[in-house]
């Protein structure tokens, strides 16, 4: 018996990989059609899911209106509640006025000087003076100039702790009263934000921000000088915020609004009787 030569069969491998078997096999399979069935099935999976998609469009199409009008409804409500609020601020304003012209008309002397000027201090009265004006706004919005889609993250926002520094370089300038865009700052001020909106004693305020303040002569250029300043200055280079310091003659920041009072109570007596802790 002559054997095959080993070139021989590994030239047949090379050519015919797969037994003849396996590819008869094979064959039988790709000439056979997938059944009926499946064919039904998937179109029915399709047309489900157009018809749930279509029943989707239309609802949201539909509650858009109504979506729309509550919005504009809310919006509309929170104007005019910030106009009452305005309108009894500027009313407890007068009030305070008529009072303090009652008190000095019947305590007048030293008394009623301390108390004007504890009144001014604590930020209860209004005050006119010189001083300085700190302008930051927030930096536009970057635009992409291929697409002309506006960039989702804006570094150069102005935030809540911007203010709160710029607030405490005007203190250690020596500032004597604060205000940020009219809202007079006092001691248990708060300058925080909620749901992206800088509120100041829970007033909302908005770009551009002005912080006045009244104070010494130099207050313009010692805060100018201030590290705060600094940091806002490199801030209008690397994020296009704008700043600016100027010095400002007569000015006049309105009254706080009155703190809420709080009075000590004596403990009530323990049950028992006996010593509470």
């Amino acid at each position: 018996m002559t054997l095959p030569r080993r070139d021989d069969l590994l030239g047949e491998l090379f050519r015919n990989p797969l037994d003849p078997g396996y590819a008869a096999a094979a064959a039988r399979r790709g000439d056979a059609a997938p059944p009926r069935s499946g064919r039904w099935l998937t179109a029915v999976a399709m047309l489900a899911i157009g018809f749930l998609l279509a029943v989707a469009y239309h609802q949201v199409v539909a509650a858009a209106p109504g979506t729309t009008k509550a919005r504009e409804d809310l919006a509309a409500d929170v104007r005019s509640r910030q106009h009452t609020a305005d309108d009894l601020q500027r009313r407890a304003a007068e009030l305070r006025a008529q009072v303090d012209q009652a008190r000095d008309a019947l305590d007048g002397g030293d008394n009623a000087s301390r108390l004007r000027d504890l009144a001014a201090r604590t930020g209860t009265s209004k005050v006119t003076g010189d001083g300085v004006a700190v302008r930051v706004v927030d930096a536009p919005a970057q635009v992409d100039p291929v697409t002309g889609r506006t960039a989702e993250e804006n570094l150069g926002l102005v935030l809540d702790r911007d203010l709160q520094d710029i607030a405490n370089g005007l203190w250690q300038s020596g500032a004597e009263a604060i205000a940020v865009n009219g809202q007079r700052l006092t001691a248990t001020s708060t300058i925080r934000t909620a749901g992206g909106v800088i509120l100041v004693d829970f007033r909302p305020v908005t770009s551009p921000y002005e912080v006045t303040a009244i104070g010494p002569p130099d207050i313009a250029d010692t805060f100018g000088r201030s590290v705060t300043a600094k940091r806002f200055k490199r801030f209008v280079d690397e994020y296009r915020m704008q700043f600016g310091v100027k010095k400002r003659t007569k000015l006049t920041l309105p009254a706080a609004a009155e703190p809420p009072l709080r009075y000590a109570r004596s403990p009530s007596p323990s049950p028992s009787g006996g010593p509470t802790r």
